[in-house]
Order: C-alpha cells, then sequence, then structure tokens
C-alpha cells in the first residue's frame, strides 16, 4: 500500500499555511475560523492551484470522524421523533417544489446555463438544493459546545434524515445498490457487545484515540465494500458506543483529529471550481432564496409545537446549502444531465451560504430578542417535552451544565440549599441518570433566551448561578443572557485557562475557576491534611 506522505504534492504544505493565515485572520475579527479556510480555497483556486491527494485525503478523513463523533452522541430515539422526520420531509418536498418551479421559471429567459433544462432536470436541481450541511453545522455546534442541545440535537436528527435521502437518492440514480451483503450489516447489532469490551479496556490514552480512528475508518470501508455510503458507516458504528460510559471521552479525544482533517474539507469546498460572471448571478439567485428555506424550516418546527428560541436556532443551524450538491453536481456533470457550469454555481452557493450562516450564530440571540414578539406568533400553546412551562419559584442556586464538574458543584454545596437548588442539564441521558439519583436536575439551556420564560419565577429569589459549561463561549453566552435578563446576584463560572477567566470577570463575573489549578489546588490541599494527621 503507498504511504500517503509518498504522493503529497510538494505545495500542500504552502495551502495549509495560507489556511492558517486566513482561519487567523478571521478569528481576529470574531468570525469561526472556518470562515478563512473557505477564502483560502478561493484565494488558490483563482491563482490556479489545485488539490492533491493529501487534501483530498485530509477532507475525507475529517468528514468521517465528524461523522463518528456525531454518532457517539446520537441516540436512535431522537431520529424517530415526529419533530426531526416530519420537519425534514415535508421541508424536503415543499423545497424541493419551490426551487423547481423558480427553476423552470428563470429557464424560460434565455439564459444559457438554464438552456435545455427539462421538468425532470428542474426537480434535481430543487432537490439538492433542499439539503442542509451536515458537515457545517455540526462543526458549528460543536465550537458552541451545543451539539447535545434540544436544538442542536434537532438540527443533527433533520440532517441525517436528509442524509438517509441523500444514499437512497445516489444508489437509485447510479444503479448502484447495496449488494446482497449489506445484510450481514445487521450482525453490527450483536457485536457492539464486543466493540464495548474493548472500549472498557482501552484506558484513557493514545490506545482509546486508535480505537476510535479503527472503528471510524473501519466501520466507512466495511460499508463501502457493501455498496453503501460509507460515512453512514462510521455515524452508525459511533451510534452503537453511544450509551457507553467512555463514549463523551472518545469524542473529546478525537476532536484535534477531527479539526485538523477538516481544514482540508473547507479548502477542497473553495477550491472546487471557478465560476465566471453568469454561475455568480445564478448562484445569487439561490442565495436570495436561502431566508425563505429557513422560514420553512422555521414555520415547520413551530407547527411541532416547539418554542420559537428553540425553532429559530435550529433553523439557523440548518441556513446553509449542502455539500450533497457538489457530490450531485460531479454526478449530474458526468452523466450529462446538467452542463459542467452548474458545478461551479453550487460551489459558490455553497459557499456563500458558509459565509452568510457562521456569523449568524453569534448574533442569533440578539435579533431574536429584537424579532421575539413577531416570531411568537407563529408558536403553538401546546409543548412537546422539554418545552414545557417550569415552576422554579423557591430557587436560590442553580448549577447550569451537570457534567462531572457541574455534578460535583451541586453536590458539594446542596447542604447549604437544601430543597432550594436545582441543576439545568442539555443531555436527556444526563437528566434521566440525575433524576434516578435523587438529584433535582431539569432540561433547560442557559444561553437560551426563552428558559427564562419557561421558568419566569426563577429570577424571584435566585442568589446564585454556577455556571459549568462545556465551553467557554457557552459560558460567556450565559453571562451575557443572565445580564440582559437583569440578574444581579452572584455568578461563579469554571475556565480552562488564564485569558477565559479574566475574560469572564470582565463581563461581571464575580468568581472564576481554572479547573485544572483548582483540581491541583484541591490535591494539594487534601494531601496537606493527611500529612497534618499522619
Amino acid at each position: 500500500m503507498e504511504s500517503i506522505l509518498l504522493s503529497i504534492h510538494p505545495s500542500d504544505p504552502v495551502w495549509i499555511g495560507i489556511a492558517f493565515i486566513c482561519g487567523f485572520a478571521v478569528k481576529l475579527i470574531g468570525l469561526p475560523p472556518l470562515v478563512g479556510f473557505l477564502f483560502a480555497g478561493f484565494m488558490l483556486n483563482a491563482v490556479g492551484a489545485e488539490g492533491g491527494d493529501f487534501l483530498r485525503t485530509m477532507a475525507d478523513l475529517g468528514i468521517t470522524l465528524l461523522l463518528f463523533t456525531i454518532g457517539l452522541k446520537l441516540r436512535v430515539e431522537s431520529l424517530i421523533k415526529p419533530q426531526v422526520w416530519g420537519v425534514a420531509s415535508i421541508h424536503m418536498v415543499l423545497i424541493t417544489s419551490v426551487l423547481s418551479a423558480l427553476v423552470l421559471a428563470i429557464s424560460q429567459l434565455n439564459i444559457s446555463i438554464f438552456t435545455g433544462l427539462d421538468l425532470k432536470t428542474a426537480i434535481l436541481i430543487g432537490f439538492v438544493l433542499s439539503f442542509s450541511s451536515t458537515v457545517f453545522a455540526i462543526k458549528l455546534l460543536d465550537e458552541l459546545g451545543a451539539t447535545s442541545s434540544h436544538h442542536g440535537r434537532l438540527a443533527i436528527g433533520i440532517l441525517i434524515v436528509q442524509d438517509i435521502a441523500a444514499v437512497v437518492f445516489l444508489a437509485a440514480s447510479t444503479g448502484k445498490v447495496p449488494s446482497v451483503w449489506a445484510l450481514a450489516l445487521l450482525l453490527l447489532i450483536p457485536l457492539r457487545h464486543l466493540l464495548r469490551k474493548v472500549l472498557d479496556h482501552t484506558g484513557h490514552g493514545e490506545l482509546l484515540v486508535l480505537y476510535g480512528i479503527v472503528l471510524a475508518l473501519g466501520g466507512a470501508d466495511i460499508f463501502e465494500l457493501v455498496g453503501m455510503k460509507g460515512d453512514v458507516g462510521a455515524l452508525i458504528l459511533g451510534m452503537l458506543l453511544a450509551n457507553h460510559v467512555k463514549a463523551s471521552e472518545m469524542a473529546k479525544s478525537l476532536l484535534s483529529f477531527k479539526d485538523l482533517f477538516l481544514v482540508g474539507f473547507f479548502l477542497s469546498v473553495g477550491m472546487t471550481a471557478l465560476p465566471g460572471w453568469n454561475e455568480f448571478l445564478v448562484a445569487l439567485v439561490f442565495i436570495l432564496f436561502l431566508p425563505i428555506k429557513v422560514a420553512f424550516y422555521h414555520l415547520l418546527l413551530n407547527a411541532f409545537k416547539l418554542r420559537a428560541s428553540t425553532s429559530w436556532r435550529t433553523s439557523l443551524n440548518l441556513a446553509n446549502y449542502s455539500e450533497f450538491g457538489l457530490i450531485v453536481g460531479t454526478l449530474a456533470t458526468a452523466y450529462g444531465w446538467l452542463s459542467k457550469e452548474w458545478l461551479a454555481v453550487f460551489a459558490i452557493v455553497l459557499s456563500i451560504s458558509f459565509i452568510i450562516s457562521a456569523p449568524l450564530t453569534s448574533v442569533r440571540d440578539s435579533l431574536y430578542q429584537r424579532w421575539r414578539h413577531f416570531f411568537k406568533r407563529f408558536e403553538r400553546r401546546q409543548r412537546v417535552k422539554g418545552e414545557e412551562d417550569l415552576d422554579l419559584q423557591s430557587i436560590e442556586a442553580v448549577v447550569f451544565g451537570m457534567g462531572r464538574v457541574g455534578t460535583a458543584v451541586y453536590k458539594a454545596i446542596e447542604p447549604e440549599f437544601k430543597g432550594r437548588i436545582v441543576g439545568v442539564e442539555i443531555d436527556d441521558h444526563q437528566i434521566e441518570m440525575h433524576q434516578s439519583s435523587g438529584l433535582h436536575v431539569i432540561d433547560g439551556d442557559a444561553t437560551n433566551p426563552d428558559f427564562w420564560a419557561r421558568a419566569p419565577s426563577l429570577l424571584i429569589g435566585l442568589k446564585w448561578v454556577l455556571l459549568t459549561l462545556p465551553t467557554h463561549s457557552a459560558n460567556k453566552a450565559a453571562v451575557a443572557m443572565l445580564k440582559q435578563m437583569g440578574y444581579t446576584g452572584q455568578i461563579a463560572a469554571t475556565s480552562k485557562y488564564d485569558d477565559e477567566a479574566e475574560e469572564l470577570k470582565e463581563m461581571g463575573v464575580d468568581m472564576s475557576f481554572n479547573i485544572y489549578a483548582e483540581a491541583g489546588i484541591g490535591f494539594a490541599n487534601d494531601l496537606k491534611r493527611r500529612f497534618e494527621h499522619s
């Protein structure tokens, strides 16, 4: 087998350096680095650079690891909820129909790229553009620490339903149906017990990382061998381990590898095709349609009894077009269904939608607050589970984020606030586990404006808020929301680095604890007490 290192094009390291410079530049102005990676791809494309095997391998590995880590956090029951498959299916049909009609209408204007398009081809274009990007949406949710949030789980569920539809379409359009050996994949269900046993004994170091990579790439290869999409295999292998106690640890251990390899994906998107003015103008039409696509998501989610804020956040997670357009575009041009110009259109539509969507996540809550009364008009009176009103009138202390640190904090201060403390968590599995242990834990999101609408009495007697959310950005968003709601009590928050702690204090946090430093101090104090009594 040829080594990947031998196939690296000499200029590949230069591209990675350019990606770093562009990513760093956009980070300085408050945008996610992935926007910079897209710009780097455009720049390289403009000067005539072409992607090599190394870049394509990076992109493939990034997507495979991304789907595997999502599988580690995903449970099958989240896909069978009506608000997931119902919204995904209805939205797909509606957007495909509207865009097909739009494409047919434009084809009457004698624009060269639309020449010869018939109803079947128009439906194909509409179908392709009805999808949202799994890679981009999940990457943003990861950065926000929101993959386990209610709106994050809804978005991921909808994306997976779309991915299943994409697999079915590709199989039908190419005539490549899964082989009879695909039935043998059912053996993975009983095999999961063996996979979990191995995971029990991998420890917490390099073997855990290596096992995760083996499962992700192995799952992808097995599915490819039987004629199915490899990324789906990585996702399913992850799902088989989703309830394991070390699943979350494995996902975190693969985080840096996944982020590094995904740079290749965003670079390759920008380098896919260099559009001319005609292609750019056609792409602009579809970009102008993007708010309509988002509005359909929002209205459908409201119709399925979700709160307006949850519908809004979920819709913005999906406010983009999908890389599926590039896959189908390549296929369609190869079969002669579409001209090659359409591949450039799909590339520019995808890229611009990413650039528009990324900054929206940082202002979504302020936009919601501004237009809240308008959004509330479309909200149903009934609520699905997790969206109902909460009675927290007697609460004096609340812990947001009931992971290991949050749980330890809750148990440590519970005697001081007997019957007057509550934990707030976004992960259903964690909530059930804590409730079965007798802890007062509820479903909620500190960064969601409507959490406070669900619990209007909470702020009345609240004295302490303790933030142990998984990311610094989530803690900052929670602090900003507390200040906006008029909270005047004490706030304590965790951080991992000194600069994060200083930033939180500048925002008004009374106490910020570096969890690594505090762990060392706690260990030293315990040792000191033991020495004194020995």
